[in-house]
């Protein structure tokens, strides 16, 4: 078996350069949200698409991603059929939403800051990740893999998904910010 190809990066050892493609079976896109202002429901997409390409300098690197909406679940089947709907997605009109354009702003200490434009009903806004770079493996077959964590927090209503309810009580059935959390393993492309 080949010896793991790596280097040094700001005192990181990091993959040599090269693209690497989400591994579906080892990712999640998940996401939080607030219920009746004072619960949390999470959900995520069990179907994307995307890639990392690792440039010499790893502040070039770039990534990309396609989430198919329609693979929405936060286990309850009224509720996914609910925000698949024009009340929230819209998925007949709107099947993806995007990950593109991504830069690195810049790194420190194993997380990287990156700036990408978000495509969410049409609607495209900059968005910025904290990512950690969990690590380097090579798997049992010989596949070179990496494993990351990203974060961020958007707002629903500035991507045109608005539909709320009042509450007798105050507040909203559905909160605005939504934390978006994605765990992503992917392989090094041939």
């Amino acid at each position: 078996m080949s010896e793991t190809t790596t280097r040094v990066y700001n005192g990181l050892e990091v993959p040599a350069p090269g693209t690497f493609v989400l591994d579906p079976a080892h990712t999640r896109v998940g996401f939080v949200a607030k219920h009746l202002m004072v619960a949390k429901v999470r959900g995520h997409f069990a179907e994307m698409a995307g890639s990392v390409t690792l440039a010499e300098n790893p502040l070039d690197s770039t990534a990309e991603a396609t989430i198919q909406v329609a693979s929405i679940t936060t286990g309850a089947e009224d509720r996914d059929a609910h925000l698949r709907s024009s009340d929230f997605f819209e998925i007949e009109k709107y099947p993806t939403m995007t990950f593109s354009g991504a830069k690195v702003l810049d790194a420190s200490r194993g997380t990287f800051h990156v700036v990408g434009n978000l495509t969410i009903k049409g609607i495209t806004r900059p968005v910025e990740l904290e990512v950690e770079y969990d690590g380097f493996a090579r798997d049992p077959w010989g596949n070179e893999r990496i494993a990351l964590t990203a974060t961020t927090e958007i707002d629903r209503e500035d991507f045109g998904i608005t539909w709320n309810v009042a509450l007798e009580t105050g507040g909203v059935l559905v909160g605005r910010k939504v934390k978006i959390e994605i765990e992503a393993e992917a392989v090094r492309q041939a």
